[in-house]
């Protein structure tokens, strides 16, 4: 199984200012935006690693995934969340042909957790062996920073803060992360049970 962002946040939509007033950068002095690379860096960092270890997408960007078999013949549930909408479904044979699916033959059930693709018939397309399906779809909170949930930001910036004060740990691998981030996202962490297979 192989996920793929497809596009990425832009710039202007991450919360450089209300990180910098987080910092308490630049208190006294104007702001030249001589920080902003940095800035920009740690806050990617940041999210990159809070979506890892939840699951959930904080800004809205598209992704596919293409795996080789179903979890479950009539739903396969997706590798994160929250996703707002199927873009595409196709099958692809061994020698690469690529068959798209119509879009009436399958659905989004919606789940904080675990969204699924649900068949609307008795089960998925047939995945041809030593094929694959690969599905486009579009996930996030939104576009805006202002919509991502206000633990999740809050752990953003406390990282981003971290990563920020200890550059060199950083540097040498430091992977810990702090306890006040952990708490914070705890309940947005997916429950996984028999090793992911009811899920």
């Amino acid at each position: 199984m192989m996920l793929i962002e497809q596009t990425t946040v832009a710039a202007a939509a991450l919360p450089l200012g209300q990180f910098k007033d987080h910092l308490r950068l630049g208190t006294g002095f104007a702001d030249d935006g001589a920080e902003d690379a940095l800035i920009e860096a740690l806050l990617r960092a940041a999210m990159a690693a809070v979506e890892g270890r939840t699951g959930k997408v904080l800004l809205a960007r598209e992704f596919t995934w293409a795996l080789t078999a179903w979890r479950e013949a009539a739903a396969q549930a997706l590798p994160v969340a929250p996703v707002g909408q199927l873009l595409e479904l196709k099958v692809i044979d061994r020698a690469g042909t690529q068959a798209m699916i119509d879009p009436a033959a399958y659905r989004l059930e919606g789940d904080t957790h675990r969204p699924r693709l649900a068949a609307n018939g008795a089960q998925l397309p047939t995945i041809p062996m030593g094929g694959s399906a690969e599905i486009r779809f579009r996930a996030g909170f939104g576009a805006a920073w202002e919509v991502v949930p206000p633990d999740l930001g809050q752990a953003v910036f406390l990282l981003a803060a971290h990563y920020h004060e200890h550059r060199d740990a950083a540097a040498l691998g430091e992977r810990a992360m702090p306890s006040g981030v952990t708490g914070l996202i705890e309940r947005w962490r997916t429950v996984r049970v028999l090793g992911g297979g009811a899920a």
